[in-house]
Parts: structure tokens; C-alpha cells; sequence
């Protein structure tokens, strides 16, 4: 394979609220922390450990206003999307870096049912549904035609 992927999928919890951003052209970038967990049992001590992973999430324009109308504080998400490192530097002058997932799609995994009982209200997911749910078999042509199959 002569190219390369940078492509990350997350589920996880929000952190906080979702910081908006907006520029003069009108364009806007919003910004959150997602929390990823893994659980496991520590074979020694047969006691359950639990570790937060936190990302720095951006999502711009459009989608960021989305998410800032309808995402809140613990509700649970799907984010896809690329990382992207950055360099900057702080009041002192020291070079600090930030790694961050530049997001270019989500999906909302917390129902409404779930956002009212926290207190936060967010839409409910459209559900998904098989293509061929619907179907009606319908005889195709002529019935009384003499194919053999």
C-alpha cells in the first residue's frame, strides 16, 4: 500500500460543554473533551480498574453549531475523524504542543429519554433501518410468461 491513513473512531462521554469560537469571515470551531474509558481486571489483585482516556475534539462550522445546540455535558457520542498535532507557544515562550481529533462526523448516542432524566436535551438518533424492510414482493412482468425460472 503505497499511502497512508490517519482515521480515528471514538465513543465516548462529553466533558464539558461545548466552547464555541467564532471568526470574522463567519465561519465558527467548537471544542470539547470526550472521555473514552477501558475497564479490565487486575489479575493480582482481582479488583476491577477502570482508565479515562481524554481527547481534545474540534468540529467546525456547521457541524459545530450542531453540536453546541444539541450536545451537553455527559451525553454519550460517536466522532470520527483525523489527529492533528499543533504547535504553539505559551507566555513564556516554551514551544507547547496540542493534540487534538479534527472531527468530520458524528453521530448523537444519547436518546432523549436518556438527556431528559440528566436534564440536558438533545435529539433522539435517527434509527436505523434495513433497506429491505419495506420490500413488497411483487410478481416482476408478465405472470403468465414460460421463462423457466
Amino acid at each position: 500500500m503505497s499511502g497512508t491513513l490517519n482515521k480515528v473512531m471514538l465513543i465516548g462521554h462529553l466533558g464539558d460543554e461545548v466552547k464555541m469560537h467564532y471568526f470574522e469571515g463567519g465561519g465558527c470551531i467548537g471544542r470539547f473533551p470526550l472521555a473514552t474509558n477501558e475497564t479490565y481486571v487486575n489479575k493480582q489483585t482481582n479488583e476491577r480498574v477502570t482508565n479515562t482516556e481524554w481527547h481534545n475534539i474540534v468540529v467546525r462550522n456547521k457541524a459545530a453549531e450542531i453540536c453546541e445546540k444539541y450536545l451537553s455535558k455527559g451525553d454519550k457520542v460517536y466522532i470520527e475523524g483525523r489527529i492533528k498535532t499543533r504547535k504553539w507557544q505559551d507566555d513564556k515562550g516554551m514551544d507547547r504542543f496540542s493534540t487534538e481529533i479534527q472531527c468530520n462526523e458524528f453521530t448523537f448516542l444519547t436518546t432523549k429519554n436518556e438527556s431528559a432524566a440528566t436534564g440536558t436535551v438533545a435529539p433522539r438518533p435517527e434509527p436505523t433501518t434495513n433497506s429491505n424492510q419495506n420490500v413488497v414482493n411483487e410478481p416482476i412482468g408478465d405472470e403468465n410468461d414460460d421463462l423457466p425460472f
